[in-house]
Parts: structure tokens; sequence; C-alpha cells
């Protein structure tokens, strides 16, 4: 049989070691012996004998495998039972415990296993090295068994571990399937979960509005008509389904629900209680929370209850800087945030422009902040929520991730999710989630009382409770399969109109993107940003003007760009590079120019081609 070693070399591999405390010795060995065999490996903890968590790091290897920076991980506990529990959990890993020859080999020639698992209680590190070669260089067997693999890659491509129909047990039966809005795929009257280009498929008629008040009526068409004929490229924006619209003006915005669900200071509140306690329980299960609440009215109003939750006036926090590509609520002077805590920045590296995880490490040794944030609003790369964890825990801090712009590709399971590893985790739900304009906070089960009296009465009064019912609804299409290969193609073409701009000459931070967005350096083409959107604007192209790092400060040196509207327009790789000719040409064009009236045209033709609500 041809081994890996044969294909490609051996450093041509990454894997990825973790253990807890029972396993770090074996762990530490199986180190020394990859990395003498040629093989690229990286420790991703447990870093001493001090006992932890087995799950932290069954997780943080399960993760770093399924998002494709390392091909392979090994894990080692004590059974290896715990750790195997813990990484199967993981979208996209098949671990497999093996303690002798065989199953070593019959993991990987049946299996396709991609994390190897090792009781260091019952392997002695001579055996352990064996079990390990042989487990490297087998290769996968295909035929009969590629067929049953698939079978188990399907089940998760469509549920992400949720129970489908198909699988219903006995108990519980259509009742809880239903209930959690789990429906077959082939559900003839569940109808589009996502907008489609080419074929409208939403009208928005207004007939009550119209007789009711004309005025309102006009300003209502206008901005439909405004909607249809632009390209929207603002990443935090998005089109979203017809449904969510019409909960979102239903008759719970009549309805005062102060309190929560059990717990109201109203009366009438039955249905209420239904409705969030349905929308709670799907994001639990959209994102493997403890605890959500679902309240808050913005994202900024979800920071806000975090920080009210876990910090004092005055307490310490680390957090990315704006003009790196972080948000204003992060400790912004702008902010409230900025007002009422000490706040210590990190940015990006010059050379890279990706995170400096080094510089977190530092202003976390050495001022010692009460929380570290992470995430932002302009950052187009992966990121590292289990080093951000390992960064906090190594100074006592709690971690907290706003993942506002990230929440839809973290549902797909595109992009790592941070909830194994934050304490406390905020969210829109308007942005590549597809919902309602909200907030949303997820927690440790630990936290749940303080997250949701930091909601109400502290921060907020009553739940606008049509809000909450689009967003029950927003979670249940972000269940069905549609939504991955939604956000898959939000991503390809996030990366293809980032590639034809440098081809155009403009360039990109960070050199591209993983994720819905990225920001163009357009002081690279003599224009700055701030200038640059409204010349855009005036073409029908709309993007925000964005910092870009290491500029001049206080200053605009460049543009952000999303593609989740484009993509829900129907848009796909190869419409990308006639989007970006017209940024080009919009960047280039005055108002006054010969060509600005062409290029409003070529705007108005693709917008015409590629329609939003019919």
């Amino acid at each position: 049989m041809k081994n890996e070693n044969e294909a490609g070399g051996a450093t041509s591999m990454r894997i990825a070691l973790g253990s807890d405390h029972a396993g770090f010795e074996l762990k530490k060995h199986l180190m020394g012996f990859l990395r003498n065999l040629g093989y690229q490996v990286e420790d991703l903890g447990a870093s001493s004998l001090e006992s932890v968590d087995y799950p932290d790091y069954g997780l943080r290897v399960g993760v770093a495998v399924s998002d494709g920076r390392f091909e392979r991980g090994i894990l080692v506990c004590r059974s290896g039972i715990g750790m195997s529990i813990a990484a199967n959990k993981v979208k996209g890993v098949r671990a497999a415990l093996c303690r002798d020859r065989e199953s070593a080999q019959l993991s990987r020639l049946h299996n396709d296993s991609n994390v190897l698992v090792l009781a260091a209680g019952f392997t002695p590190e001579r055996e352990a090295e064996e079990l390990v070669t042989i487990w490297l260089v087998t290769r996968f067997e295909g035929g009969r068994h590629a067929r049953r693999m698939e079978k188990i890659s399907q089940f998760e491509e469509r549920t992400a571990g949720r129970i489908p129909p198909d699988y219903r047990t006995q108990v519980g039966g259509d009742e809880v399937t239903h209930w959690l809005g789990i429906v077959p795929q082939d559900d003839e009257e569940r109808g589009p979960t996502t907008p489609s280009g080419g074929s409208p498929f939403w009208s928005y008629h207004g007939q009550t509005i119209k007789v009711a008040d004309p005025e309102v009526y006009g300003l209502l068409q206008r901005e439909t008509k405004r909607h249809s004929e632009t390209l929207d490229l603002v990443a935090s924006e998005s089109i979203i389904d017809p449904g969510i619209l019409e909960a979102a003006g239903s008759i719970f915005t009549l309805k005062y629900a102060e309190g929560y669900p059990g717990d109201r200071l109203y009366p009438g509140c039955e249905v209420m209680d239904e409705v969030e306690t349905l929308a709670i329980e799907r994001a639990k299960l959209l994102f493997g929370a403890d605890h959500v609440n679902v309240q808050p009215y913005s994202g900024t109003q979800s920071n806000m209850a975090a920080y009210f939750a876990v910090l004092k006036p005055g307490d310490k926090i680390v957090s990315m800087r704006s003009d790196h590509g972080g948000h204003s609520t992060h400790g912004g002077n702008s902010s409230f945030s900025g007002a009422l805590y000490k706040s210590f920045r990190y940015g990006v590296k010059k050379h890279t422009e990706l995170i400096d995880y080094e510089e977190v490490e530092g202003l976390a040794s050495r001022e010692k902040p009460r929380l570290i944030i992470a995430g932002g609003s302009a950052y187009s790369r992966l990121i590292d929520f289990g080093r951000f964890r390992a960064i906090a825990d190594s100074c006592g801090a709690m971690l907290m991730v706003d993942m506002a712009h990230l929440a839809g590709l973290v549902a797909a399971g595109i992009h790592p999710s941070p909830v194994p590893f934050a304490d406390i985790v905020t969210s829109t739900t308007h942005k590549t989630l597809q919902g309602p304009r909200g907030g949303l906070v997820l927690c440790r089960r630990e936290l749940a009382d303080a997250i949701d009296e930091a909601v109400f009465p502290v921060m907020q009064g009553g739940p606008l409770m049509h809000v909450i019912l689009a967003k029950a609804m927003c979670f249940r299409l972000a269940l069905q399969r549609e939504f991955r290969e939604f956000q898959l193609q939000v991503v390809r073409n996030a990366s293809a109109l980032a590639n034809e701009l440098k081809r155009l000459g403009y360039r990109i931070v960070s050199d591209g993107t993983d994720n819905h967005l990225f920001v163009v350096d357009t002081k690279v083409a003599g224009i700055d940003g701030s200038v640059a959107w409204r010349q855009l604007e005036k073409a029908g192209i709309l993007v925000n003007k964005c910092a870009v790092p290491f500029h001049e400060a206080n200053t605009f040196g460049g543009i952000r760009i999303g593609t989740l509207s484009l993509t829900s327009r129907g848009m796909k790789e190869a419409d990308m590079p006639r989007v970006a000719e017209l940024i080009n040409l919009g960047l280039k064009e005055k108002s006054e120019s010969a060509g600005a009236a062409d290029l409003k045209a070529g705007v108005k033709q693709i917008c015409g081609q590629f329609r939003v609500y019919g």
C-alpha cells in the first residue's frame, strides 16, 4: 500500500496535538517523535500536568482539523474515551480511539479517521509510536466504505448534528421535531429559505398603508425601488426571507412582555412565553450554547449586557483597535465602553495584517484585564478562538467574542465556533445570520442569571416580541441545509471579488478574505475612502468607508465590501468580474463625466438581471 509519505512527503502534513493533564507526558513524547519524522506538528495544549478539562483540548484540536488548518489531529487522555466524545462533537471530525495495531489501521482504511485518540493509561510510549505511524501512513480504501462515510457526511451536512424527521424516535415524534422547526428537506410547503436571484418570489403591495397614509406609502415604494436598483455591498446588510419581514411586522408588536418566560410583569403573555422559548431553544440548538438571551434590541446592547454582567466601571478590557478592524463598542473612545472601562487595544501585524496574538499576550500579561474581547467589524480572516482562550486563562481574564459578522458562517459550520471557548458570545441577528434587526447573547450556564438581569431590568424594558418571533424564524432557516450552501456561496463570492479587484490593481487588506467581507485600500489608487464611498453611491454601488491599518490616524483609507446581498440576488463567482469592473469604473468616473451615465446604466442592468424582491 502506498503511504502518504510517498505521496507527498511527511513534511507536507500538518498535525495538531492535544491532551489533558493525564495525557500530557505521552503527548510531549509524541511531539518529539513526530518532529523527528519530519511532520509539521503544533501543540494546542494542555501545557502542564496541572488538572484541566479534556473537552477544552478535544474541541480545540477538532476545530483545528475541521476548519482545515491541520490535515490530522492526535488527542491523548487517560482512557481516550472523553477525548473521543469531545472531538466527535465538531462537524467534519472523525475521531477514532485506537489501542492496537488493527484498530489504528482500520480506522484509516475503512473509516477515513482524521483524528487519532490514544489512551495514555493503557498505551506505553513505544506502542503509541507504532500506532501513530500505522495511522499516519494508512490510506483510506474508498469503495464501499466511501459510500458509508458519505452517508454520515450527508447526515452531518444536513443536520449539523440535529435530528431530522427521518431519524425520529418513537417518543416525542412530530411534536418535538416540528417544535424545533426541523422539517423534511422535500417539504413542499416550506418554500424558499433564502432569496434567490433570477426568480423573484415576493413583492410588497402595501395596500393597507396606501389607503391609510399615501405619503408613507410613497416612501415605502421609493425605498423598494432604491433597493432594487442599487448594488448593496455593505457587509453588515443582507436580504432576508419575506416570512421574517412579515413576522417582524406582525400582531406581536402590540404586546408588552417585560420579564422572561414564566415570569412576566404583564398578563396575557402565554403565547409570548412560547415564542421566546422557541427562539431560545432554536438558538441553543443552532450554536450549541448553554444559555441564550434573545431580547437585546441590537448588537451594541448585546455587548452592553455582556459588560454589565461581568464588569464594574473602571475595570480593564483588552480588545481590537477600531482602525485595525475592531468595533467601537469594544472600548472605542466614541462608545460607552471606552468611557466606562479602561480599554487597552491590540491590532494586526504590519507585514501580514493578521491579528498580532503576541501583542494580545503582552497586553494581557501586563495589564491583567478582567475581560478580553475577540471579534470585529472589518477583519476578513479566521480568528483563533482557542488561542484567545489560552491567553485569557493565562491572566485570569474572561473571554467574550463578538461574532455579529460571523454568526451565519458559524451556524453553517464555515467559520470555527467561538462557543466552546468563550465565556460570553454576542451577536446581531441581521448580518450573515440573515434575520431581523436585533441582538443575541450566548453564555456559559453559570453566567445565565447575570446576563438575563443585565438585559432586563438593568439595560432595557419590554422586549420586542415581533422581532423575537422573527428571530425564531431566522434560527429555523439557519438549521436548514440550504443555509449552509448559501453561506458557502457568500464566502466564494467574497474571495472571487477580492481577487478580481486585486487583478485590477487594488490592494486588499491582509491580501484576501476567509469570510464574507474584505477591505480595499483605495489610497493605493489615489482616492480616500471618504470620497470613494460617496462616489460609488452616486453610481448606485453601496459600500462603507473604512479605516486601513497603519494609515494616518483618524482617516478612512479604504472601503469595506461584503457579498451577502449579491449572493442573495443569485450571483456566483462568474459574476464577480462584472461587479469588480463596475466598482473600478465607479472609483475612476466623476459624477459629471461622460462615462458616469454608462456606469449607472451598467449597475441598473445587472440589478435588473439579478432581482431582489420582484
